[in-house]
C-alpha cells in the first residue's frame, strides 16, 4: 500500500491552527494566575476555597484524559478539539456571570474539561500529518510554543481585567474561544485526503501504522503498572512538577505580591521568567535524557527535585522579606520541574512494550495531577488554618509554613524514586538483586 504525503503547507497550517488553539487552552487553565487575589475578594472566598479551583479543574483535567483518547479514536480530532474550545467557552462565560463561588467552581470545571481535549488532539495530528521522524520535534515544539499562553495569562488578562472588569474579561476570553472553535472546525481536518483512517507513515521505511490514543484497556492498568519502570515514571512525574504548578496556576501571585510584598509588576517579571526558562530547559533536559538513558533519575530527576527544595527552604528561612534576586532564583528553580517531569515519559516509553505505552503514559502523567492536586488543596488549607485565608489576612509567615507541605511531597517522591530506580535496574539486568544472607549453623 502507497500513500502519498500530504502537502507540506497544509500540514503546517493545520498544526499552526491547532498550536494556536492550544495556547489559548493554556491561557484559560492558567487563567485565575495573576487574579487569584481579584478571584478571592469578589467571591469572598477563604483560601481553601480559593484552591479548589484550581483542585477541582485539574482533577476533572485529568478524569478526562481516558475519554478524550476514546472520543479521539473513534471521531477523530477536529469533532473533538473544536468540543474543547466551546466547553471551555461556556466555562468562560459562566465565570464572566458567576454569581457566587460555587458556579464560579463549576465553570473551572468546564473549563478543565474543554481544555482536556486540546493536547491530545494536538498530538493526534502531528502523528498524523507530519513523517514519524519529525513526531518528536514537532511534539517538543508544540509543548514550548504552548507555554506562551501562560504568559498571556499573567500579563495582557490582568492588565484588561484591572482596566475594565471581570464580566468583560472572563467574556471575552469566551469569545476567543467560540472563535478558535470556528477556526478549529473550518480549518482542521482529521487526517490527508484519500486517506480512510488516520495513519501515520514513516517516510523513509514506507511503513504504515493506524494512529490510536486510548489507553490499553486489553492488557489493563494492573499489569503495567507491575513493571518498576512505570511505577518509576509515575513517581518521577508526581514529584518534578507539583511546586511550579502549584505556584503559576494560583499561589504563586498572591505570594509575592500579598505575602512578599512585591508589585505586581515585580511578581508578573518573576512568574514570566518562570515560563521562559522552563521554554529553554525543555529542548535541553529532552536531548539529555535521550542521551544518559540509564542516569536519568541520578543526573535529571532528583538534582531538579534537589534544586527545587532548597530554593524553597531558603526562601521560606530568609529573615524578612526576601531580596528580589532571591525570588527570581526560586522562579527559575521551579521552572526545571516541568521540563524534568518529562523525563517520567522517558522512563514509560523506554522500558514498557508497545502494546502498553499508552497505559504506561496515562498512569505516569496521573501522577503529577495528584501531586499538584494535594500540593494546591494542602497550601490553601495551612492558609486557613492560620487564619490567614482571605487576601485582607494574607500574611508572610502564613505563607512561608503553607508552603512548607510541599516538603512531605517531595521526600515521599524521592523516597519511590529511589526504590522504583533500584527495581528497575534489576528488572533491566544493569543491578544484581541483593544477596540473600544463609542462615548461620546454631
Amino acid at each position: 500500500m502507497q500513500i502519498s504525503p500530504a502537502p507540506a503547507w497544509r500540514a503546517w497550517l493545520i498544526w499552526g491552527v491547532a498550536v494556536a488553539a492550544y495556547i489559548l487552552a493554556v491561557t484559560n487553565r492558567t487563567s485565575l494566575a495573576a487574579v487569584g487575589v481579584d478571584a478571592a475578594d469578589r467571591f469572598h472566598a477563604d483560601a481553601s476555597t480559593l484552591s479548589m479551583f484550581a483542585v477541582l479543574q485539574l482533577a476533572v483535567y485529568g478524569a478526562m484524559q481516558i475519554p478524550v483518547g476514546v472520543l479521539l479514536d473513534r471521531l477523530g480530532t477536529r469533532p473533538i478539539m473544536t468540543a474543547g474550545m466551546l466547553l471551555m467557552a461556556a466555562g468562560q462565560l459562566v465565570m464572566a456571570l458567576s454569581p457566587n463561588v460555587g458556579v464560579a467552581i463549576a465553570a473551572r470545571m468546564l473549563i478543565g474539561a474543554g481544555d482536556a481535549a486540546i493536547f491530545p488532539g494536538v498530538l493526534r495530528l502531528i502523528a498524523t500529518w507530519f513523517p514519524a521522524q519529525r513526531s518528536p520535534l514537532m511534539v517538543q515544539l508544540t509543548g514550548i510554543v504552548g507555554l506562551g499562553g501562560q504568559l498571556v495569562a499573567l500579563v495582557p488578562l490582568a492588565a484588561v481585567l484591572h482596566a475594565t472588569s471581570w464580566s468583560v474579561t472572563f467574556g471575552g476570553i469566551a469569545g476567543l474561544c467560540v472563535l478558535f472553535g470556528i477556526l478549529v472546525f473550518a480549518l482542521v481536518r482529521n487526517r490527508p485526503a484519500g486517506r480512510t483512517a488516520d495513519v501515520s507513515v514513516d517516510t523513509q521505511t514506507g511503513a504504515i501504522r493506524v494512529v490510536t490514543s486510548s489507553i490499553d484497556t486489553r492488557v489493563g492498568v494492573r499489569a503495567t503498572w507491575s513493571h518498576p519502570a512505570t511505577r518509576l515514571a509515575f513517581w518521577s512525574h508526581f514529584t518534578t512538577p507539583f511546586a511550579g504548578t502549584a505556584f503559576i496556576m494560583l499561589w504563586g501571585i498572591p505570594f509575592l505580591t500579598a505575602g512578599e510584598g512585591r508589585t505586581q509588576a515585580e511578581a508578573v517579571a518573576i512568574t514570566t521568567v518562570y515560563v521562559l526558562v522552563g521554554m529553554v530547559l525543555g529542548p535541553v533536559m529532552g536531548a539529555l535524557s535521550a542521551r544518559i538513558p540509564n542516569l536519568r533519575s541520578h543526573a535529571l530527576v532528583l538534582p531538579t527535585v534537589a534544586v527545587q527544595l532548597v530554593m524553597w527552604l531558603i526562601v521560606i528561612a530568609w529573615p524578612g522579606p526576601a531580596p528580589l534576586w532571591l525570588l527570581f532564583l526560586l522562579g527559575i528553580a521551579l521552572a526545571t520541574g516541568g521540563p524534568a517531569s518529562l523525563v517520567a515519559f522517558d522512563h514509560a516509553r523506554t522500558h514498557n512494550p508497545s502494546h502498553r505505552l499508552s497505559t504506561a503514559t496515562g498512569i505516569t502523567n496521573v501522577g503529577g495531577f495528584l501531586s499538584a492536586l494535594v500540593s494546591i488543596f494542602l497550601i490553601g488549607l495551612a492558609l486557613d488554618l492560620q487564619g490567614a485565608g482571605t487576601p485582607a489576612t494574607y500574611d508572610l509567615t502564613a505563607f512561608r509554613l503553607a508552603f512548607l507541605t510541599q516538603v512531605p511531597l517531595w521526600l515521599i517522591g524521592v523516597f519511590f524514586i529511589v526504590l522504583e530506580r533500584k527495581r528497575t535496574r534489576i528488572r533491566i539486568g544493569l543491578d544484581q538483586p541483593r544477596a540473600r544472607r544463609n542462615n548461620r549453623p546454631a
